[in-house]
Order: structure tokens, then C-alpha cells, then sequence
């Protein structure tokens, strides 16, 4: 399954691709620079920014700053990682900022995670998140 996260909502669509990868599907997720993460941008910022001020450097726990690791670890966090059959899920799920080459016109959507379905307008890119947190995109 080859995946387009432009205008999905990250934890729609990520609950499906762990549940796909759970049951043996390869998932490639595309664009993921333009998926959306809901709630006010003030408040998305602060949360995230926290995340990677938490922990120690050599230590851990570690936050990534790109796009498409964000992604990643959100999926990451829906599947059981610690466990083999979530190693393996994990290990399934690719995720790339831009339409590489080989994916070009093979792309699938969700609708049920789009953007359109929600009764307000406060969301954020991921992209422009990551930006913000520090990463050179």
C-alpha cells in the first residue's frame, strides 16, 4: 500500500497503517511533510517543543525533528514495539518527505482522515511544525 498524507490527520491515518502492518502489509506513506496535526498552532508548538526538551541528550527518550521520522513515531507509538510481531509491523512502514520515483501515480488516500471532515479550522502542518522546532527541511 502506497500512502498520500496530503491533508490526512496524523492519527487517523496512522491507526489504519498500523493495523495494516500488523496484519503483514508493506505501507509506504508519501508527502508527509504535508500531513495535518489538529489543535491550535500555539499550543502544537509548546507540546512538541516539550517532547524534545525532555530527557538527556545521550540518553534518551529521543524526538525526532524531520517530518517523515515524525510520522514514524506517531505510528510507532499505535503499534506493540517492544514485542516481535511490533518489530516486525514497524520494520514494515516506510515513511518519505516528497513522491519518490518509484511511487509516482501509485498513490492511495484515506478518506475518512482528511482534513475537510473537520468542524473547525485549526490545524497545522507537519511540515511547518517541524520548521519550527528546529529542522532543516
Amino acid at each position: 500500500m502506497i500512502l498520500d498524507a496530503t491533508d490526512l490527520i496524523v492519527g487517523r491515518f496512522a491507526t489504519v497503517v498500523a493495523k495494516k502492518a500488523l496484519l503483514g502489509e508493506t505501507v509506504d506513506i508519501v508527502n508527509c511533510e504535508h500531513a495535518i496535526i489538529t489543535g491550535s498552532k500555539r499550543e502544537i508548538i509548546e507540546n512538541y517543543k516539550r517532547k524534545r526538551r525532555r530527557g538527556v541528550p545521550l540518553q534518551g527518550p529521543y524526538f525526532p525533528k524531520l517530518p517523515d521520522r515524525l510520522i514514524r513515531r506517531s505510528i510507532r507509538g499505535m503499534l506493540p514495539y517492544k514485542k516481535p510481531k511490533g518489530k516486525d509491523a514497524f520494520q514494515r512502514i516506510m515513511c518519505h518527505i516528497g513522491v519518490p520515483e518509484k511511487f509516482n501515480g501509485k498513490t492511495e488516500t484515506i478518506e475518512g482522515a482528511n482534513v475537510k471532515k473537520l468542524p473547525n479550522i485549526k490545524y497545522f502542518e507537519v511540515g511547518k511544525l517541524c520548521k519550527e522546532i528546529g529542522a532543516k527541511v
